[in-house]
């Protein structure tokens, strides 16, 4: 029986040189695959008209529409608040305004009303306010009604008493006035007057009463003398008694 020839590399079946060649080929194949993925560009991103955008879209309309509500709210309530600070300052004004001509009416009844008591020539009441440079500002009323329909026609001047050093200082009305000879404010009227005018005061005097002198045309001179705390006060100032 004849012996069969051994098989060199050469002659070795063609199938497994195939199976090589596909393996090969599919390793190349997905490294390129690879290289293509790291090196191409990224997908586009989502169209404008994605859902994703327009939800986007929505809640940034909303979150502006939010804003502009609350910075309109808060401008409304700024405006109720000065609004209504507005209103209570004017309610406060006219309080005052009718507690002044609830005064007023009152005193006008006491003078003129068909019960008043009659009294002659008076100051019915003092104010002094202060002002700039040392000057203090003063407000007398004058009443009468004794002699109804007459008129009362005179000059009214203002003393004053303190204290300067610890000792007692009398400051007459050319004092206050700072005028020689100063002439007194005249006053001419049926029922009642105010008469105003300044005065003013030596540097380290400490006033404790005003002295308010009426002198008329005819007839004797009045005074009446009012505390300095009480024609300071806030309000209406001293008046006199009842």
């Amino acid at each position: 029986m004849a012996e069969s020839e051994p098989r060199s590399p050469q002659n070795a079946p063609r199938h497994w040189r195939y199976a090589a060649g596909v393996a090969m080929a599919a390793v190349l194949a997905f490294g390129a695959w690879g290289l293509w993925r790291a090196w191409s560009p990224p997908p586009p991103a989502a169209p404008a008209g994605s859902d994703a955008a327009r939800d986007a879209r929505a809640e940034h309309a909303e979150l502006e529409q939010l804003r502009q509500r609350v910075t309109t709210l808060s401008r409304s309530d700024q405006i109720s608040r000065e609004a209504n600070r507005d209103l209570q300052g004017t309610l406060s004004e006219r309080d005052e305004e009718i507690a002044g001509l609830r005064a007023d009416v009152a005193f006008y009844e006491r003078l003129v009303g068909s019960t008043a008591q009659r009294r002659g020539l008076a100051v019915h009441a003092l104010r002094v306010q202060p002002q700039n440079g040392g000057a203090w500002h003063f407000t007398s009323t004058l009443t009468q009604n004794l002699n109804r329909g007459a008129v009362s026609a005179g000059r009214l001047t203002v003393a004053l008493e303190g204290s300067r050093g610890g000792k007692l200082q009398k400051l007459a009305w050319d004092d206050l006035r700072q005028q020689p000879n100063a002439p007194g404010l005249a006053y001419s009227f049926k029922y009642f007057q105010q008469i105003e005018g300044d005065l003013f005061l030596p540097a380290g005097v400490t006033p404790v009463r005003v002295v308010v002198r009426l002198t008329p045309q005819s007839g004797a001179a009045m005074e009446q003398s009012f505390t300095w705390a009480e024609a300071t006060r806030e309000g209406s100032g001293a008046t006199t008694a009842e």
